[in-house]
């Protein structure tokens, strides 16, 4: 179905990544995904699907940015974002390192390479993970290349590849 969007573009993003396969064993991430349907339930035009890790996913070409998903995840790590930023950051872990390496595979670790690298000053390390400001970032996609956990990519997956 095609949706008219009305710009600037915006779409929801949910900041879990499923690396921690969603915490169905209690072993994962206790600030990611939990893979429970309640955004998809709530959005009446299908953006919202569970990917191959049992973690929510929004198709943005069929999101409206209308935010009921936001409102109704018990874990609240969907917002909408600016579609014209595509670095994101697709985790939402609270641990510090070593704890949130083990975890999830691709969780943030709060190393701070990414707020040391961004020239806009657009990161910030904050409750142990990376939050990006999109009104400042760039979209240069140096944070991305330099995550050492792959925590923060590129949509386009031109400067990393699509997770």
């Amino acid at each position: 179905m095609a949706v008219k969007k009305r710009f600037p573009y915006r779409a929801a993003l949910v900041a879990c990544n499923g690396g921690c396969r969603t915490a169905k064993d209690g072993q994962g991430c206790a600030d990611g995904c939990i893979g429970c349907g309640a955004c998809i339930q709530a959005c009446k035009l299908g953006a919202i699907f569970l990917n191959e890790y049992g973690a929510a996913e929004v198709d943005e070409e069929k999101c409206i940015a209308c935010g009921k998903c936001a409102k109704v995840c018990p874990q609240e790590i969907i917002h909408i974002h600016e579609c014209a930023n595509y670095i994101v950051v697709k985790c939402s872990n609270k641990s510090k390192g070593a704890a949130a390496k083990k975890q999830c595979e691709v969780s943030c670790i709060g190393c701070g390479i990414c707020e040391k690298t961004c020239t806009a000053g657009a990161i910030q390390i904050t409750e142990n993970h990376a939050v990006i400001n999109e009104e400042l970032c760039l979209s240069c996609g140096m944070c991305a290349v330099k995550c050492p956990q792959h925590a923060i990519y590129d949509l386009r997956g031109i400067y990393t590849e699509i997770k």
